[in-house]
């Protein structure tokens, strides 16, 4: 199958082109510099610069592009960007698409979005059918998703990749964590009974293969079948890594080092793979004691 992916030097991306790759795929990656060899192409989302032409050319499209939500200090204009960088890559794509006669668009289109379009769901549990909730990862996630609009209106397949926080040690939720509960100066965040929607990468990686190959179109939360709160997360990665986790880290302790982000980073997401459970996605990984010591030996 030729893929077109944007995104695919992100934490998420080189994993996938990697994975996509290996089962034989041919991965064609969108790039916003000079392209270093035959598999990139240069494009320019933010103006909509994308040659329909490599569109075409593919089976499928695959976008993971965007800023990340915590890599720096939510400024205004930080925030512009994390919108700015979904919104204007998912736009680019779709049009691109949709302009495409008929007989040359791509079958699919597999466009990530994010568990934050529920907002704070306290520990109500939702899953895919669930409306948009409140605050600003869920407004970005409700015009990100929107933007999509143009393809699926063209007859594309597309499907709405409401990720959560696939565990590995190099990227993600992970990595910043790790050197604090080494040092056994972590412990949890807040009340600690928020809940967080984490998922094994392995099982992140065979969804993502199970819905390239499925007919399955709108929202999938990406995400396991067993949540479990901060506090919860907090005891089962202390074990793991055979440290204490006993300083509690007070909301307004995050307030001053995080500024707008502490309110998502408190927020409570207890999500459920709706769509991948009904289909019959099998999870590898469903227990997290299991998942953290997958991630944290890879």
């Amino acid at each position: 199958m030729r893929i077109l992916m944007a995104g695919a030097s992100g934490f998420l991306g080189t994993r996938l082109a990697d994975r996509l790759t290996a089962d034989g795929h041919e991965i064609t990656r969108l790039v916003r510099r000079e392209p270093r060899g035959a598999g990139e192409i240069e494009w320019q989302p933010s103006t909509g610069n994308l040659d329909p032409a490599v569109v075409a050319a593919a089976d499928v499209v695959i976008n993971l592009a965007g800023a990340g939500v915590g890599d720096k200090r939510w400024t205004e204009a930080y925030r512009r960007t994390i919108r700015s960088s979904r919104v204007d890559s998912t736009a680019t794509l779709a049009t691109a698409i949709a302009g495409l006669p008929a007989a040359d668009r791509p079958k699919a289109l597999l466009n990530s979005s994010a568990v934050g379009w529920y907002g704070d769901t306290g520990d109500r549990p939702v899953e895919e059918d669930a409306p948009a909730g409140e605050g600003f990862l869920a407004d970005v996630c409700r015009v990100w998703e929107a933007a999509t609009g143009p393809a699926e209106d063209a007859g594309v397949r597309v499907v709405r990749l409401r990720t959560g926080l696939p565990l590995e040690k190099s990227g993600g939720l992970l990595k910043p964590m790790l050197l604090p509960f080494k040092l056994g100066i972590a412990g949890r965040l807040g009340s600690g009974r928020q809940w967080i929607p984490w998922m094994s990468m392995p099982d992140w990686l065979e969804a993502m293969v199970f819905l390239l190959e499925s007919d399955i179109a709108g929202p999938v939360n990406l995400v396991g079948p067993n949540p479990v709160t901060n506090a919860e997360f907090t005891r089962e990665l202390s074990a793991a890594l055979h440290r204490p986790a006993v300083i509690p880290i007070p909301a307004v302790a995050l307030k001053v080092a995080l500024g707008g982000f502490s309110t998502e980073a408190l927020s409570s997401t207890r999500v459920l793979p709706g769509v991948l459970r009904r289909r019959g996605f099998t999870f590898r990984h469903p227990e997290l004691a299991e998942t953290l010591r997958l991630a944290l030996a890879g």
